[in-house]
């Protein structure tokens, strides 16, 4: 029998200012028989000349370093490059901060202290495109994006859950309709969405609202 052609592993870049949790990362990665570390590096400048150097599939980027954040990196290396997948890892579940990585381009947000199974397994996600926002990730984002929305807003939103127009949301809350469109023009605005059906879906997966 011929031999089989070995499937091409995941090359990945590893940069965190603590040497020893680099180390830890890089001996786990490498250890997987689908992936294998290219490069690492400590701080912002050496991780944008290593991708520049290695182009690697997957970035994993601590989000606290002592020059630039890893967003910042990521906002770097995507005025140079078309595609750059990045998972975010961090030792903090603050809402602002996983909205931020998000929104500057990471695919994906990684406690430290999540079990290194959730890691290989979000490296491989990413690395099959998907954008990966794990259970624990998408509470803190939607406790956030909960606070963001102001009391008449959650009971617009919960009245559009409902499949209710704005005219019977209007007539429901004693309001008029120029109103409920005001409002719900706010609230597409804060959950980062274009219409009420997403609106809606993103609601009801983060578990802001509730279907009957």
């Amino acid at each position: 029998m011929p031999n089989e052609v070995p499937l091409p592993k995941i090359r990945i870049l590893v940069v965190d200012d603590h040497i020893l949790m680099r180390i830890g990362l890089i001996s786990s990665l490498n250890n997987q028989p689908d992936m294998e570390i290219v490069a690492e590096a400590e701080d912002a400048a050496e991780a944008i000349t290593a991708f520049r150097t290695h182009r690697p599939d997957i970035s994993i980027l601590d989000m606290r370093l002592p020059s630039k954040t890893g967003i910042e990196i990521i906002d770097s290396l995507r005025r140079e490059f078309a595609e750059v997948r990045a998972v975010m890892l961090s030792s903090y579940s603050s809402g602002h901060e996983i909205s931020a990585a998000m929104q500057a381009g990471a695919a994906a947000y990684v406690l430290k202290s999540m079990p290194l199974s959730r890691l290989l397994d979000t490296i491989r996600r990413v690395h099959a495109g998907e954008v990966v926002c794990l259970p624990e990730i998408a509470r803190s984002l939607a406790g956030r994006q909960a606070s963001a929305l102001s009391k008449r807003e959650m009971d617009i939103l919960v009245l559009m859950a409902k499949g209710m127009s704005n005219k019977e949301i209007a007539s429901q809350l004693n309001i008029v309709g120029g109103t409920v469109k005001l409002h719900v023009s706010s609230i597409l605005s804060k959950l980062g969405v274009l219409d009420r059906t997403q609106a809606v879906l993103l609601a009801v997966k983060q578990g802001l609202v509730h279907l009957d």
